[in-house]
């Protein structure tokens, strides 16, 4: 008798346990694997670099004076083009040395345009630090940083710097997935990202 409970017992078990799917359950595991996974998460960060006359709202931004300092780019004052403003503009070249670590990052026939949208960095996930539930709604905390993919990556990103996101995720009868456009409840991964807080 006590035989036949046990084999019933572990069909039974079995049986609960095939049923389930890994998506049937939030847990931490499952959102590190969604969200690095995600299209958002894991495209390239670009900068954009253009070249040529500048108007002062585009130059001096950080980024543009980070590359000055590393002596890939130069900038003379010029005088500004009727369609663009405000004055002062400024003529941006690329130094010798700007068109090696540019030619680095990007095929020959892409560097010979003014504007130059260079691959700089990509996301890793860091740690899911929080898992919230309600019902058929959730919110994932997570912590993430820039791996720069190059020296102009390595110029505009520190590696050191975590930020933390919050995601929305919902139960559909298939399992949870991440709330990938506008969002009913929580947050979708891209507003996440954009909306990422640095750690102290």
């Amino acid at each position: 008798m006590f035989r036949e409970r046990r084999q019933f017992a572990i069909v039974l078990i079995s049986l609960v346990l095939t049923s389930c799917s890994p998506r049937d359950f939030l847990t931490r595991r499952l959102a590190a694997d969604l969200i690095s996974g995600s299209n958002n998460f894991k495209t390239p960060q670009r900068f954009v670099l253009k070249t040529g006359i500048v108007s002062s709202k585009d130059y001096p931004s950080p980024e543009y004076l980070v590359l000055q300092h590393h002596g890939w780019i130069s900038a003379n004052s010029s005088p500004c083009p009727r369609d663009l403003a405000p004055a002062p503009c400024w003529d941006l070249l690329l130094t010798p040395s700007g068109v090696d670590a540019v030619r680095a990052t990007l095929p020959a026939e892409q560097t010979r345009t003014s504007l130059l949208s260079i691959p700089v960095a990509k996301r890793e996930l860091v740690a899911v630090t929080g898992v919230s539930k309600e019902g058929n709604s959730g919110d994932v905390e997570f912590s993430w940083k820039w791996l720069p993919l190059n020296e102009i990556g390595e110029a505009l990103y520190s590696g050191d710097v975590r930020y933390k996101s919050v995601v929305g995720f919902r139960n559909y009868d298939d399992g949870w997935r991440m709330i990938d456009g506008v969002p009913r409840s929580g947050q979708a991964i891209d507003e996440a990202l954009k909306n990422a807080e640095p750690i102290p």
